[in-house]
């Protein structure tokens, strides 16, 4: 299969932007569809751009036409508050944009769609690290936007049983990097921005939502760029799904330590934990041993070299 255009829905975002540029650099002929809905959102040179609300199907049916495959990652997103705060809204869009697209792509004869999932289909799970054939064996997720995601995966499956569309399922886990910007509110962005903000404009004791026993996986967005476009590249990821991440975990707490001592304070590190959201899950770790076999990736840029770049690049925006 020879793959020269790829359509990219949400590709002004924060994985979308990354997934582009390093699509571009492979020469690969890109047209980004984004409705711009995040402040933060810019388009850049090197690729077709369309402004479109990937909810209308009409909007989709024309955008997609000409394509040879699609990277999707348009979807509502943000921290947990913002989970919270939207729940109907985030299953009520995601799904439209599911429906579009999958329905776009069948129509305009696509040979693949990668669709973007989340490590949040994890949120149920009981056994550490999470295999991805763990899923079909987990409680549905708790959060709306967890649940859409999960939907979105069985749209993949769904189109295929019917109409033969190929798809790849990647999920990311805990994705950081420059060009993510903190909330106005907290938990609005996710915690590496949200809690670097609270760092560098003087906020002591430092607050942490929880009691910092959380545990995650960061994943650089670099890597995990690279891994949607390994995924993309490879005959062998067809009508597969993978856990996309660095699997090293990391609790709050110590996360807190690690972006207090990148950010060069002095004074010892004081947190002060404070009532968290009802949905913030536990432990989230993956297992990767699946990409790495059957593709080849694992990540290469060390948490504490990712976090150094995010702090020195927030110094210049918050």
């Amino acid at each position: 299969m020879k793959v020269k255009n790829v359509i990219v829905t949400g590709g002004c975002g924060f994985i979308g932007s990354e997934v582009v540029k390093r699509l571009l650099a492979k020469g690969y002929r890109v047209r980004v569809v984004d409705n711009l809905s995040k402040p933060e959102s810019s388009i850049k040179e090197g690729y077709e751009f369309i402004k479109g609300d990937l909810t209308d199907k009409k909007v989709a049916l024309e955008t997609f036409g000409g394509m040879d495959i699609c990277i999707n990652l348009a979807a509502k997103i943000g921290g947990i508050g913002y989970f919270h705060k939207y729940p109907a809204t985030i299953l009520s869009e995601n799904n439209k944009i599911y429906s579009a697209t999958f329905e776009a792509a069948v129509a305009n004869k696509l040979q693949r769609m990668v669709y973007v999932s989340s490590s949040m289909v994890f949120e149920s799970a009981k056994r550490f690290p999470s295999r991805e054939s763990d899923v079909a064996k987990t409680y549905p997720p708790v959060t709306s936007y967890g649940f859409s995601k999960l939907i979105g995966e069985q749209y993949c499956r769904a189109f295929w049983d019917e109409h033969k569309l190929p798809y790849s399922i990647c999920r990311p886990f805990n994705a950081y990097g420059i060009n993510e910007f903190p909330g106005d509110e907290v938990g609005y962005a996710h915690v590496i921005p949200d809690l670097v903000k609270k760092i560098l404009t003087g906020q002591y004791p430092l607050e942490l939502l929880g009691d910092g026993s959380q545990i995650r996986c960061f994943t650089h967005i670099s890597d995990l760029a690279d891994g949607i476009i390994a995924v993309s590249e490879s005959e062998k990821a067809v009508n597969e799904d993978f856990n996309i991440a660095d699997p090293r975990p990391v609790r709050m707490s110590q996360l807190a330590r690690l972006l207090w001592k990148v950010s060069g304070q002095t004074k010892a590190l004081k947190i002060q934990y404070v009532s968290g959201f009802e949905f913030d899950i536990k432990k989230r770790i993956p297992d990767i041993r699946k990409i790495k076999k059957i593709i080849g990736w694992q990540t290469k840029v060390p948490l504490e070299t990712g976090l150094k770049e995010v702090v020195s690049w927030l110094k210049h925006t918050v």
